[in-house]
């Protein structure tokens, strides 16, 4: 079956979500432990100021660490031009910026207009198109509340699809779906990734960004594996929590999304027993903090094949 790829956000997703910061050193090993179960792509961290996010002040120190482990892609979320101009610098192979598809929330978060924001996925494409062909970082725009807004409500599929084709246009590599708000169900993510792909072409759109928060993620992410999504983010644990459902998880739980795919004979690379340990690494660093999954509470079914399935 086809190979899946599991890009785990927790690093930046899952802690700029709580109050606490995690120490440097605990980041570290949480990177290199997933990195040793066979996870491929980790979102290190995010270039935001400091002062606003103080949970991701060390992301240019997890970057140059985390280059140092073979075969890992080291991507990191990115605001604006000036974030990319750091991300760079520290030696990002992937950025990601968020591209709101609800202008109200894009003008609350970034003070940006939709027009506004084209223009610096623009810019941001020009200075990596700049770069030396062999340092040169892969360019993804995330299209966040692409199925809901939490200020608008609806949010119109033909402004993401029109706003995913401008992005393109713009010198993105590809774009991504986010279910920012949690929003989303099964049908609403394969209606909208095919009129996506009829747009910008299929091989432009790979990657879905799901949350949990109404109990969908998974059930969402199989709707994108048939539509042909070949990319999914996840957070260990699903940690972050989520503002909209308290008690509830707001990523995909990584351990759940990784037991769903193996048990359906999808291809991971990833060792699951592995997988299952690393969370002990957050439970010592963050005490008290909520850690969701229904696969380590409940362990592995008996006669699982839990190896890694290449």
């Amino acid at each position: 079956m086809t190979r899946i790829h599991l890009s785990e956000v927790g690093p930046r997703d899952g802690l700029q979500s709580i109050k606490r910061v995690m120490p440097l050193d605990a980041k570290k090993a949480w990177i290199a432990a997933e990195a040793a179960a066979g996870v491929r792509e980790i979102e290190v961290g995010s270039f935001v100021p400091a002062s606003l996010l103080p949970q991701m002040a060390d992301t240019a120190e997890l970057v140059a660490f985390a280059r140092m482990i073979r075969g890992l892609s080291v991507a990191v979320l990115v605001p604006n031009l000036k974030g990319a101009e750091r991300a760079i610098a520290a030696g990002a192979q992937k950025m990601s910026i968020p591209f709101s598809m609800s202008e109200t929330h894009s003008l609350k978060n970034v003070r940006k207009s939709h027009a506004e924001m084209v223009e610096e996925i623009r810019a941001i494409a020009e200075l990596v198109a700049a770069q030396p062909a062999e340092s040169r970082p892969h360019f993804e725009v995330g299209l966040s509340t692409a199925f809901g807004c939490t200020m608008e409500g609806s949010v119109s599929e033909d402004t993401v699809v029109r706003l995913a084709a401008a992005s393109i246009a713009a010198g993105a590599v590809e774009v991504g779906l986010s279910d920012t708000t949690g929003y989303a169900n099964p049908a609403q993510v394969k209606r909208l990734v095919r009129k996506v792909k009829a747009e910008i072409g299929a091989n432009k759109l790979n990657t879905l960004h799901l949350h949990n928060t109404r109990g969908l993620g998974l059930a969402n992410a199989l709707a994108g594996l048939e539509e042909g999504i070949t990319t999914l983010d996840a957070s260990l644990a699903g940690l972050g929590g989520c503002p909209f459902a308290p008690g509830a998880s707001g990523n995909i739980v990584t351990e759940d999304l990784v037991f769903m795919l193996q048990a359906m004979g999808y291809e991971t690379g990833i060792d699951l027993e592995k997988l299952l340990e690393v969370r002990r690494i957050l439970a010592e660093a963050l005490p008290g903090e909520p850690l969701y999954g229904f696969t380590p509470d409940a362990g592995l079914p008996l006669g699982f094949n839990d190896g890694v399935r290449t």
